[in-house]
């Protein structure tokens, strides 16, 4: 559980403006590790812990996303589906352009957006955002450009706590 009045005052005026919440998938929603079926069908774990928290998230009445360059779109849809995610770019080929064409349709600005991603590849969004989060076991490439590194590991809880942390930022729970 996050206690606002450990955090600094600076990540929590961030984190008050935020009214969209995107992430990576691999490595954020989950473990980060690829399973394989015999068949070749691609497996995903994901935590309900984070699904509660993409709830709670919506449930004040704020929206999230996912921007993922790998595939397994369907596996993806169903997931955000089921926690009525609005955004989905699976198979992403230009995370930048798809972010994009997400602040357009959502009309937010930047600084309105908070990114939870773990590799190099989200850089490019971190760098775009008002408050760009990497979990806990990201790469160190990333931490220069985030303004939170969560205390929980990707796949394990790590985007609850961030929507912990946003909500209780604006006093909502």
């Amino acid at each position: 559980m996050i206690n606002v009045l450990n955090l600094d005052e600076s990540l929590l005026i961030h984190a008050r403006k935020i009214k969209l919440l995107l992430m990576d998938c691999d490595g954020v929603l989950t473990d980060g590790r690829l399973y394989y079926a015999e068949s070749g069908e691609q497996m995903k774990v994901f935590n309900v812990r984070d699904g509660q928290g993409i709830v709670s998230w919506h449930k004040a009445g704020f929206r999230s996303g996912i921007i993922s360059g790998r595939g397994a779109k369907k596996i993806l849809e169903a997931r955000a589906t089921e926690l009525g995610m609005h955004y989905i770019k699976a198979s992403s080929h230009d995370k930048a352009k798809d972010f994009l064409d997400i602040l357009q349709d959502a009309k937010v600005a930047s600084d309105e957006v908070a990114y939870v991603g773990d590799d190099i590849g989200d850089i490019c969004l971190m760098e775009k955002v008002g408050l760009p989060i990497a979990v806990a076991d990201a790469v160190s490439e990333v931490l220069p450009y985030v303004i939170y590194n969560t205390k929980t590991k990707g796949g394990f809880g790590a985007i609850r706590e961030v929507t912990d942390l946003m909500l209780r930022a604006k006093e909502i729970f």
